[in-house]
């Protein structure tokens, strides 16, 4: 039995991964916010609770992030929980494919997370997944709701399920820290043209759907699918499979409409 922390514990991903972990017979601590949400009630951003949580634990998975704050709120709060994890034997960072590549405001604050990691000296594994079709499936049906959904039909995309990466990720937090470990994306390949088409056929909605253009060299790279990683088809539930599943959306607790 390993102690170990998760943070983003109540999220999409970290929700699953705490389960995971917990089924493996590991004795795991959430951290969070809201008292009650986790085991553990503490502020990332500021710093507050974060030495209790970690206290005692051999392993951290860094699965929080903040895309909704503007800045370096990522960096933030992990260099916050870096500053209290000198003593645990192995770190998890969770990160995204392509983030390197990509000159998106969110992910140059990611990268700059894993640099955070990489220079604490904390023993470490950084894992690097695609987008999640619970992430997609958010846009979809928050668009599908607007007479005409404007999506960016040319931008190349490799869903992934988050159990899968949530697999991955308490195989990954047990073992020996990798440094890098492979790039873990969805089983194909699809444009948003492609992704929306599989959406209607199941939800008949949205009921038109027009190319938005987006210019410049965010746009390049989506559509040259640098947020991908085709050598690495890890996960297994496909994007078809995934929408006829019919799940909950778990950022807004919204499902099908009737």
């Amino acid at each position: 039995m390993t102690k170990i922390l998760v943070t983003g514990g109540t999220g999409a991903l970290g929700r699953q991964v705490v389960d995971r972990l917990r089924e493996a017979g590991h004795d795991v601590r959430v951290l969070s916010r809201r008292p009650g949400a986790g085991t553990h009630v503490g502020d990332l951003r500021t710093g507050v609770g974060v030495a209790e949580a970690v206290a005692g634990t051999e392993v951290i998975v860094h699965a929080a992030s903040d895309f909704r704050r503007a800045g370096g709120a990522d960096l933030e709060q992990t260099e916050n929980l870096l500053r209290h994890a000198r003593e645990v034997r192995h770190l998890l960072y969770v990160s995204i494919v392509g983030i390197d590549r990509i000159p998106f405001r969110y992910y140059r604050n990611k990268l700059a997370c894993e640099q955070a990691v990489v220079d604490s000296g904390v023993p470490h594994t950084i894992l690097r997944a695609t987008q999640f079709h619970e992430l997609i499936a958010a846009v979809l049906r928050t668009v599908e709701k607007w007479p005409v959904a404007p999506l960016p039909t040319t931008f190349r995309f490799q869903p992934v399920a988050a159990a899968d990466v949530a697999r991955r990720v308490a195989e990954l937090a047990v073992g020996e820290p990798l440094g890098r470990a492979p790039d873990f994306g969805g089983p194909e390949v699809l444009t948003m043209a492609q992704l929306a088409r599989v959406w209607q056929g199941v939800r008949h909605r949205p009921r038109r759907i027009v190319p938005l253009p987006v210019p410049g060299r965010v746009g390049s790279t989506f559509r040259a699918g640098l947020n991908t990683c085709p050598d690495h088809p890890d996960g297994t539930q496909t994007w078809s499979q995934f929408v006829a599943s019919n799940p909950a959306n778990p950022y807004t607790g919204r499902k099908k409409p009737s």
